[in-house]
């Protein structure tokens, strides 16, 4: 049996559709399609069934997914044995939120290894759900989650069932982040009724476990703001919100050098639901490497960097 169609289901089983499975697998709908009969056929019973909730696996499917998470697993730990075996593979995985002091802890690490070796290095920025499942399926060595405090009680159960340990990192309140020609630039009082004529950036694809979005109200893009732009990653939010003044988000404190490189500025501004918390997540039997406690050095060192500010 052909080990990448585990992968190909289960990537089915995250994203509960084949059009989205194919979209991060890189490949044609058809073509997965196709390799999802041929597993069938192979095993001899249905993995997926179609649903009003998107594709789901049957009762023998999700038995068999198990399985194939589990393999998926240890095939990796067996390649990452072979990669590191001769001393001379400096390989790190880690899956992180879109937040820019983690971000530039990351490039500071990465700035500090060893241009002499072999360099391997995996850093995907998502929401926390997928971080945590990049985590149980090994596709990440570690995690770093973010929530809103007022949802600490779902994600502690939620890493308690998946059995994953935690560190707690930073507590937070989100500032807001502006262009430096923004009207409210100048203000240094600055309440929630303020924001309500311009335009909010917001990242659209938080979740918190256990909750439908009609359950999460509040949770990042609940605010009474009416016009909003919705994106998934983090590099365009600064193009857009020096290019177009009227434009805020609401943020992780964010290091200087990306301040000054945007003309953006930064403002606190006391608002309901602000405080937010991130984790360092990993595997309850996870030993930690020096090359990982290098890179949480200069996460820390980052963090440090922006948590000692006056923030107006």
């Amino acid at each position: 049996m052909n080990t990448l169609f585990f992968k190909y289901a289960i990537e089915v089983e995250q994203t509960r559709s084949i059009t989205k499975a194919a979209e991060n697998l890189y490949m044609a709908q058809p073509n997965l399609s196709k390799a999802i009969r041929e597993l069938e056929d192979t095993v001899g019973f249905p993995i997926f069934v179609r649903s009003s909730k998107g594709v789901i696996p049957t009762e023998q499917g999700q038995e068999f997914l198990r399985y194939a998470h589990n393999i998926m697993l240890e095939l990796d730990k067996m390649t990452k044995i072979s990669e590191l075996s001769d001393g001379a593979v400096q390989s790190f995985r880690i899956s992180i939120p879109r937040g820019s002091y983690i971000a530039h802890g990351f490039t500071e690490f990465a700035a500090q290894l060893d241009p002499a070796k072999r360099v391997m290095l995996n850093v995907v920025e998502t929401n926390s759900m997928q971080t945590i499942q990049h985590v149980l399926d090994g596709q990440s060595d570690l995690g770093i989650i973010r929530y809103q405090m007022a949802f600490e009680p779902y994600f502690m159960d939620y890493l308690q069932e998946k059995q994953l340990a935690f560190e707690p990192i930073w507590e937070f309140a989100y500032l807001l982040l502006f262009s430096d020609k923004h009207p409210l630039a100048e203000r240094r009082q600055i309440s929630e009724s303020d924001l309500e004529e311009f335009t909010e950036i917001v990242h659209g694809d938080l979740q918190v476990p256990y909750l439908s979005d009609a359950n999460r109200s509040g949770y990042g893009d609940g605010r009474n703001i009416r016009s909003k732009i919705y994106l998934y990653e983090r590099a365009n939010q600064f193009e857009l919100l020096s290019r177009l003044p009227n434009t805020f988000m609401w943020v992780s404190p964010v290091p200087d050098s990306f301040l000054s490189r945007y003309q953006l500025i930064q403002r606190a501004c006391k608002a309901e639901r602000n405080l937010h918390k991130d984790l360092l997540i990993y595997p309850k039997d996870y030993q930690f490497r020096p090359i990982d406690r290098q890179f949480i050095d200069q996460l820390f060192a980052a963090k440090n960097e922006v948590a000692f500010k006056h923030y107006e």
